[in-house]
């Protein structure tokens, strides 16, 4: 009995070659196995770039929280004053800061005083939340002490105020004006409580890389944020910064034990996790529908080999008389469709990278073209839209398009396989 040839023989390469690149006149389809090409690559490349959006956004989001906010916030829980009111302040402000750096993963924790005030400007005013730092802690904000993307003299922040610059648009400010803070809750007197007005020099302007924060956010020095809060001798809360963000569910214990009784805890995943778990779903569901988006060009293989078996019924009766086997003649036009698989998948891997890395230069054409306004930073709440290429994102959307590539190819190359010889000769 004569040796078969082994799998994937050049013979198979070679015929499986002849007839993707035949012409149309010589039975070929080339038409089909471009159309099939392009759908691919597209496909691909759609998968590739919503990816890459998609992990350059939950990215961005994630930095942007981290640099700007604290990753650890510890309040009061409360005690009822002789009035019947609840006082949450801290007034052991210090000694429990200490308590809790000394926490292994913490990096600092300083206390703050939070107040929401209206600042004016003229005639121009806005709702802002003030928060009153001590200024070596508002140097570790990586976002907020940037001054790449800031103005002004972060040095000389004991002797003023810091506005977002969302804050400072909507009012018209600059670094060396001076605005009015304005809290209804102001001084205390015999006859009741009085708004209180102070004014302040602008003497840093910070972008946080978020319209959120930069619109709503100002910084007052600590002792003179107490002072305009009627907070003497005391602070709202804790801010707790770690060396791990990602991995905070672990210090929640270690944290509470050293802040001590009649104290909670609030993450920065508490505070932006339903905004974390809607993105995690959209992305899934993302996935899902471009995963859909493949399968329909893949199928276009489908029909392209179904039309190659039918224009090469004569061929196949030819090969298998002269001694191909089943297994070669479906092994020949499996090599056609996972071909083009393969083709359709190294260019939309290329075009999606390549969309991924120069995102911005794309972006700003798309803007110039539709006149502006193209992306709504009050809308969306980050600045420009973002993109992180990843190697396991591009070899998912790799292995999902040869993977449907190939399975979509077995079925037609397996009806060539089992064409009877004598059926197809029979009318030649």
């Amino acid at each position: 009995m004569a040796n078969q040839p082994p799998p994937f023989a050049a013979f198979e390469w070679m015929i499986a070659w002849r007839y993707l690149r035949a012409r149309r006149a010589e039975g070929g389809v080339s038409v089909m196995t471009w159309i099939s090409l392009i759908g691919i690559t597209l496909a691909v490349f759609a998968l590739i770039a919503t990816l890459a959006v998609r992990s350059g956004f939950r990215a961005e989001f994630v930095d942007t929280i981290l640099g700007a906010n604290a990753h650890v916030t510890i309040y009061n829980a409360g005690q009822i004053t002789a009035g019947g009111q609840i006082e949450r302040t801290i007034t052991d402000y210090d000694e429990m800061a200490a308590r809790v750096a000394s926490v292994p993963g913490v990096t600092r924790a300083a206390p703050l005083v939070r107040g929401q005030v209206m600042v004016n400007m003229r005639s121009r005013n806005s709702g802002v939340e003030v928060y009153g730092i001590k200024p070596e802690d508002l140097l570790t904000l990586p976002g907020i002490a940037n001054p790449e993307t800031s103005q002004g003299d972060i040095a000389r922040f004991q002797e003023g105020i810091a506005l977002g610059s969302g804050v400072a648009r909507e009012i018209g400010a600059q670094v060396g004006d001076r605005v009015k803070l304005i809290s209804p809750n102001g001084v205390r007197t015999a006859l009741g409580t009085s708004p209180r007005i102070n004014a302040y020099e602008v003497v840093y302007i910070f972008s946080a890389g978020r319209y959120d924060i930069d619109r709503t956010r100002a910084y007052l020095p600590f002792s003179e944020a107490q002072a305009f809060f009627n907070r003497d001798g005391a602070a709202d809360e804790l801010e707790v910064m770690v060396t791990v963000p990602e991995q905070i569910d672990r210090l929640i214990i270690p944290l509470m034990q050293a802040a001590g009784d009649g104290t909670q805890v609030w993450t920065w995943r508490d505070a932006s996790g339903g905004f974390l778990r809607a993105l995690e779903v959209e992305d899934n569901v993302m996935f899902i529908i471009l995963s859909i988006l493949v399968l329909i060009a893949a199928m276009n293989i489908v029909s392209g080999l179904i039309m190659l078996v039918k224009n090469k019924g004569r061929d196949i009766g030819i090969l298998r008389t002269i001694g191909l086997s089943q297994g070669s003649i479906l092994r020949v036009f499996f090599i056609c469709g996972a071909f083009t698989g393969i083709i359709g998948t190294v260019f939309g891997v290329i075009l999606g990278s390549l969309f991924a890395i120069y995102i911005d230069p794309i972006f700003s054409f798309v803007n110039y073209a539709m006149g502006g306004g193209v992306w709504d930073p009050s809308i969306r709440g980050l600045y420009q839209l973002p993109a992180e290429l990843h190697l396991g994102d591009v070899l998912s959307a790799v292995g999902l398009s040869l993977g449907l590539s190939f399975i979509v190819t077995i079925f037609p190359a397996r009806r060539a396989a089992r064409l009877n010889p004598v059926e197809a000769l029979r009318y030649e």
